[in-house]
């Protein structure tokens, strides 16, 4: 595979990771803005923003441009965070002009008055689908008390208030100052011809002005707690732990990762064998977030109401014993081969290695290849595992749950 970039005259970069072994091709348009870059008069707007690229340009309608994905049989869709809106399609090599003419339209939509004020009320409905979904409902109320103070604790979908109250006029004055050039990577991976994706991309792209788009990186205060959202409705306890880790720029990324696999993958790993074999839980599991400028280990329960305090002093009994302790060898090692195995089969597809690529541009500027990935995390001792979980201290957890219980 053969990595290659380049930077156009108004700010935009385009990156490839180019494999002739491939049989697909996928594009994306990464774009540095999401929920923490909103101000709470447009909270929301991130997402909705998302939502109304695909209801048309000027050059096309809402039924065109679903309708051309289809004609070029594209696999396509998109997704905002915290932090980037992505825009993405995977296609077969010969549609690469096609996918990059598409998705370079749509980044420049038409906004039209009627299609807000619909889409509008299809947001609201979304939002109540997620409030609907406990997982959710718990992770976004958690983020919020984790990150109080800083944009990290916005909402991504906003409120069905906040929407409601959002004029075209506002998402527009978001879109001229959030979607600059200069905020924009355009990514392929796969097989394509690399000079000829320039070109569409330079055709499509390269008149746009750029213009500032600055964000607050500063460090999040990542605040301690412990609340209780009480929903009789709900009939399990759904507990979210949050606690420190290390930002996605810091090469501790590596060790933060290790420290997940080991204490909460989903199979094989402490919380697994402490809470899901003795059927003290039906979920229990923890993850790495990384962030721009900060990071947090993300913990997970669901356990029937009775058993919810057992639940969650089992699982903050595991996080003492690895920081006393430390991973054993035969750990370390499962959690090593997992994460790459993990990797190594996503990415066997263009399409599964284009969030890798596009990410580790937006985020270090840099690109390291797969093997090269793989090697690093390899390397990690155990020692530099331990000293990570003790210097984020996993037990500095901000705690929330969501059932029917009152207090726990």
């Amino acid at each position: 595979m053969e990595f290659t970039h380049t930077t156009l005259d108004n700010g935009l970069t385009i990156i490839g990771e180019v494999n002739p072994a491939a049989a697909s091709m996928a594009a994306g348009f990464f774009v540095r803005t999401g929920s923490r870059d909103e101000t709470s008069e447009v909270a929301g707007v991130s997402h909705f923003l998302e939502h109304m690229m695909f209801k048309g340009t000027a050059r096309r309608s809402a039924f065109d441009v679903n309708r051309e994905f289809d004609e070029i049989g594209a696999s396509y869709n998109a997704f905002t965070s915290e932090e980037n809106t992505v825009y993405y399609a995977a296609v077969l090599p010969e549609y690469m002009e096609g996918v990059v003419d598409l998705l370079g339209d749509m980044l420049r939509p038409a906004l039209r008055q009627e299609d807000f004020d619909v889409e509008k009320n299809v947001i609201i409905d979304e939002i109540a689908r997620y409030e609907d979904t406990p997982s959710y409902r718990v992770y976004e109320k958690a983020m919020a008390q984790f990150f109080a103070g800083h944009p990290l604790a916005n909402s991504v979908l906003g409120t069905p208030e906040s929407v409601s109250a959002l004029r075209r006029e506002q998402m527009l004055e978001y879109f001229n100052r959030r979607y600059s050039p200069t905020n924009v990577t355009v990514v392929g991976v796969g097989r394509f011809v690399f000079d000829a994706f320039v070109v569409k991309v330079r055709r499509m792209c390269g008149h746009w002005q750029p213009y500032d788009a600055p964000r607050d990186t500063s460090p999040p205060p990542c605040r301690r707690g412990h609340g209780i959202l009480c929903d009789p409705k709900v009939l399990r306890e759904h507990v979210t732990m949050m606690s420190p880790a290390p930002a996605g720029q810091d090469y501790a990324r590596y060790p933060a990762q290790l420290v997940a696999a080991v204490i909460g993958d989903v199979t094989g790993s402490r919380l697994f064998y402490a809470l899901i074999d003795p059927a003290i839980a039906d979920e229990a599991h923890m993850g790495y977030d990384l962030l721009d400028g900060g990071g947090a280990f993300v913990t997970f329960l669901s356990t029937d109401a009775e058993r919810a305090r057992e639940a969650l002093d089992i699982a903050l009994a595991e996080y003492h014993k690895f920081l006393a302790q430390g991973p054993t060898e035969p750990e370390l090692v499962a959690a090593k081969n997992k994460i790459a195995s993990g990797s190594t089969l996503k990415g066997e597809l263009p399409m599964g290695r284009l969030t890798a690529v596009g990410f580790d541009w937006v985020y270090r500027r840099e690109y390291i290849p797969l093997a090269q990935q793989i090697q690093t995390l390899f390397a990690v001792p155990a020692e530099e595992v331990w000293k990570t979980a003790r210097q984020y201290d996993l037990t500095a957890t901000s705690t929330l749950a969501l059932g029917p219980l009152e207090t726990m």
